[in-house]
C-alpha cells in the first residue's frame, strides 16, 4: 500500500512519515520510506545510524533504462518520461525486492529502509525543479507491485506543490497533516479541493494539538476529513534533540495517544483494498496530459503510443 504523508511546511508532515514508518516497522511489516520533499530531512527524523544509498533523482537515466525493460512500445530512456506507465515487457518492482534499483538505491536510517530523491546538486540551481527528480519516485511507483501488509510511505513536498505532477495520484491514501491555526488548514482546503477532481482520498491528522479547544478548531474547520490527531509531544521534541534511543523499538516511548494516533492510521490503510484498474488509469490519464503539454514537442516523438492497451495492472502483470 502506498501512502503520502503533505501538509504545510512545518506542519510536521516528515515527523509523521517517519513515526509512521516507524510504527510499522515495529510491527515487523515490510515498509520502504521514500523522501521526496525538497529539504530531504526524513533520514535524520527516523533516527539512529543511517545507511546511505545513491539518491534516485542523481540516476534517473539508468532508472529509466532498467524499467523499460524490453518494452517494445519504449525503444530507448531517452524516450521515456516521468508519466511513461508500464506495458508488457516493462521491468516490474516488488518493494525491496532483489534487483539491482532496490540495491543501489535503499539504505537504512533507525532501522528503517529508506530511498531518497536527493537534494539539488550545483548544476541543478537555476536550472532544473525539484518535480525533475521527483520523476524518479513517479517511475518507481508506476512500475511497482505491491500487495496488502507491504507499504510504501513518501514524505512529499510542502503544501499544494504536490499537485505539480501526477505523483499524487500514485497512492492509495494520502494523510494531511495540519496544525491547529488557520494557516495549518488551509492547505488542506487546498488539496481537498484537487483532490476531489480525481477522486483521490485524503484523511487530515491534526498535530501539535495542545488542548480541547485546539481540537474543537480542526473539527470546525476539517469536519469529517478529520481521522485523528496526535498531541503536543515532549518526545518527539526529544528526538528531534537527539535525546531519545534509536530504532522502531523506541517507539514503545511515545506517548500513548499518539501511539494510538498511529495505530488508528494503520488500520485506516489497511481498510481499503487496492484499486489497480484507478491507480493505472490515472498513469495513462497524466501520461496523455503530459504527452499532449509538452513531451511530444520536445522529444520529437509520439509518446501516447507508449500506453499498452493490452497491459493488465497489478499481480498478474508479474506473471
Amino acid at each position: 500500500m502506498r501512502i503520502a504523508f503533505v501538509g504545510k511546511g512545518g506542519s510536521g508532515k516528515t515527523t509523521l512519515s517517519a513515526l509512521f514508518s516507524r510504527h510499522l516497522a515495529r510491527s515487523g511489516a515490510p515498509v520502504l520510506a521514500i523522501d521526496g520533499d525538497i529539504n530531504q530531512h526524513l533520514a535524520e527524523a527516523l533516527g539512529g545510524e543511517e545507511k546511505s544509498a545513491a539518491p534516485l533523482g542523481a540516476h534517473l537515466p539508468e532508472i529509466k533504462n532498467f524499467l523499460r525493460g524490453d518494452n517494445p512500445r519504449i525503444p530507448s530512456p531517452e524516450a521515456m518520461i516521468k508519466t511513461t506507465p508500464p506495458g508488457r515487457g516493462s521491468r516490474l518492482l516488488r518493494p525491496l525486492g532483489e534487483d539491482e534499483l532496490h540495491a543501489r538505491h535503499v539504505g537504512r536510517a533507525g532501522g528503517v529502509p529508506l530511498m531518497a530523491t536527493g537534494e539539488f546538486d550545483e548544476s541543478d540551481l537555476g536550472v532544473a525543479c525539484y518535480h525533475s527528480k521527483l520523476g524518479a519516485v513517479e517511475l518507481y511507483l508506476g512500475h511497482l507491485v505491491d500487495g496488502p501488509g507491504e507499504y510504501v510511505v513518501v514524505d512529499m513536498t510542502a503544501g499544494a506543490d504536490a499537485f505539480a505532477s501526477g505523483l499524487f495520484t500514485r497512492f492509495d491514501i494520502t494523510f494531511l497533516v495540519a496544525e491547529p491555526t488557520r494557516k495549518g488548514v488551509s492547505v488542506y482546503r487546498q488539496y481537498r479541493d484537487h483532490a476531489e477532481q480525481f477522486g483521490i482520498r485524503i484523511a487530515v491528522v491534526g498535530n501539535k494539538v495542545t488542548c480541547e479547544d485546539d481540537l474543537l478548531f480542526l473539527k470546525e474547520q476539517v469536519g469529517d476529513d478529520l481521522l485523528t490527531h496526535l498531541e503536543q509531544s515532549p518526545w518527539v521534541r526529544a528526538a528531534e534533540q537527539g535525546r531519545t534511543e534509536s530504532g522502531p523499538d523506541a517507539l514503545a516511548s511515545l506517548e500513548p495517544h499518539n501511539r494510538h494516533a498511529l495505530t488508528v492510521l494503520r488500520e485506516t490503510v489497511d481498510s481499503h483494498p487496492r484499486d489497480w484498474d484507478r491507480l493505472h488509469g490515472h498513469a495513462v490519464e497524466f501520461h496523455l496530459r503530459n504527452v499532449h503539454a509538452w513531451a511530444d514537442a520536445r522529444t520529437g516523438e509520439d509518446l501516447a503510443g507508449q500506453v499498452d492497451p493490452e497491459y493488465v495492472p497489478g499481480p498478474a502483470a508479474l506473471a
